[in-house]
């Protein structure tokens, strides 16, 4: 089990470039988060919702997602409550104090996911969530060293070292733990080390010294590494445009409930796009294209966007002959009405949309949870994959021409001006086609293509490159024994 010394720490990248690592090796491997707390999610093969960093764990492995690789999701919808998710689908809506109770059965439902992978893979590498430091979460602890206790599972703490405090992190950590789990905790990674690594060696002994734990790698910082976050957006992605090329710049509201943002990475890294998350209180800069995305609170984030002068701000950006794309979320509040006559985002009633379309959307308790796959109305040559995952009916679509063309329908609409596209998918920039089809109906001209899911391959094989390099792997083959790692490694490097 990978914990971390504090959030943010590389837990997520850390479990994805290990099981690239075990894959390559011929291991039988497998991710696993026991609970997850995060409005970036992926639908499941079975049909269900599971964290993004999971899926992307599985892609390391080159497995299907499903829903046991994160038996608990929780997705904030206030400060202090959430929609709990158990094996793929949604249970109840809790606050934390109700959660918190309800974690010993909870923790049923994680061990039952476990053994199902137990008695599939001979490893499952496991991602904690947050710190087993928080001590005020420690009581009935489903998340960390509660979970590893449970299934005597060896954990492995990492901290990243750019943000400052390494060692302090790491050895109060440890010290914070009880007795039976500071045992249990068999070496420490650093992450992100940036320099000489000679000056960090004195360090690495005293902690080792004073802990009796071994540091087993310190990995450098990765420039050119592109995984998915788990869930922090990442404010700075617009710094690879090409600036000799043709470029489109792209905006995309910051909403208080934002959700998916993940659908925006190849658009990040693409090298004539510059990408630009605008917060509230920043100046809403002009562009090309405006994105509305996902959000797990549509009709309050709706009123944000009103309330934060992104009405006018369209309307201007309409007017200027600009684009707008809403996703998911943003599809129903590009409509006229939103209805939520059961109070699932708080309080009943209906609000009204942008009004961009006159399609009204109803939320309902039930998920539409699916993967897709079709091809563009307009050109059936353009393939275009991803999946749904919305809790509401949309009726009046069928009175726009349409995005998507389905084996048995459509899906998504274009605004008779072509000006704004609407659409429930997400994942409409993976592809490369679908990707060069939006950018050029966003105004670019002449674009050049790449494929973000190559770069994501090559990002999980640089990790799984350094992890080998770096990694002690005679302390590795004491914590997983020759049944996994076979009997012949006992260099340092392999």
């Amino acid at each position: 089990m990978i914990q971390g010394a504090t959030s943010d720490a590389g837990k997520s990248v850390l479990v994805a470039g290990l099981c690239r690592l075990f894959y390559r090796r011929g291991i039988s491997v497998v991710p696993f988060k026991p609970q997850n707390m995060a409005l970036n999610s992926a639908v499941t093969k079975d049909g269900g919702e599971i964290g993004r960093a999971q899926a992307v764990q599985a892609q390391a492995c080159h497995l299907d997602a499903h829903t046991d690789m994160n038996p608990i999701l929780l997705k904030p919808n206030s400060d202090t409550g959430a929609q709990v998710i158990i094996h793929g689908h949604a249970h109840a809506e809790m606050d934390a104090k109700t959660y918190h109770a309800y974690k010993k059965t909870a923790m049923h439902y994680v061990l039952q996911s476990h053994q199902r992978l137990a008695q599939q893979y001979d490893l499952i590498l496991v991602e904690g969530a947050g710190s087993p430091a928080e001590i005020n979460l420690r009581e009935h602890d489903i998340a960390n060293m509660g979970f590893a206790e449970a299934v005597d599972c060896p954990v492995l703490i990492v901290a990243d070292i750019d943000k400052g405090g390494v060692f302090a992190h790491l050895y109060g950590t440890l010290k914070l733990l009880s007795a039976t789990e500071q045992a249990r905790v068999k070496g420490f990674i650093i992450n992100k080390f940036r320099g000489d690594i000679a000056l960090l060696e004195s360090g690495n002994h005293w902690l080792e010294q004073i802990t009796n734990t071994p540091v087993l790698a310190v990995l450098p910082y990765l420039q050119q590494l592109y995984i998915e976050a788990e869930d922090a957006i990442n404010y700075q992605c617009h710094t690879r445009v090409d600036t000799a090329k043709e470029t489109l710049k792209v905006i995309v509201p910051v909403l208080p409930r934002i959700s998916n943002h993940t659908d925006f990475d190849p658009l990040s890294l693409h090298p004539q796009v510059e990408l630009l998350f605008v917060r509230q209180g920043e100046v809403i800069p002009s562009a090309d294209l405006i994105i509305i995305p996902g959000s797990k609170s549509v009709r309050s984030d709706c009123q944000w966007l009103k309330d934060n002068g992104w009405e006018q701000a369209i309307k201007k950006h309409l007017r200027y002959d600009g684009k707008l794309l809403g996703i998911c979320g943003g599809l129903q509040i590009l409509g006229s009405k939103i209805h939520d006559p059961l109070g699932l985002e708080g309080h009943l009633g209906s609000s009204g949309g942008l009004g961009y379309f006159s399609y009204q959307t109803t939320l309902a308790k039930e998920k539409q949870l699916k993967q897709v796959q079709a091809c563009l109305y307009d050109d059936s040559s353009i393939h275009i994959s991803g999946y749904e995952i919305h809790a509401g009916i949309t009726k009046g679509l069928e009175h726009y021409h349409a995005f998507i063309q389905l084996d048995n329908g459509t899906e998504g609409v274009i605004s008779d001006d072509r000006q704004i596209i609407a659409s429930y998918w997400h994942g409409l920039f993976e592809q490369p086609d679908a990707c060069d089809y939006l950018l050029k109906w966003a105004g670019l001209h002449q674009t050049r293509q790449y494929d973000h899911r190559d770069l994501q391959e090559q990002s999980l094989d640089l990790l799984a490159d350094t992890l080998e390099h770096c990694l002690d792997w005679s302390v590795m083959h004491s914590i997983l024994g020759e049944p996994i790692l076979g009997e012949h490694i006992s260099d340092k490097h392999i």
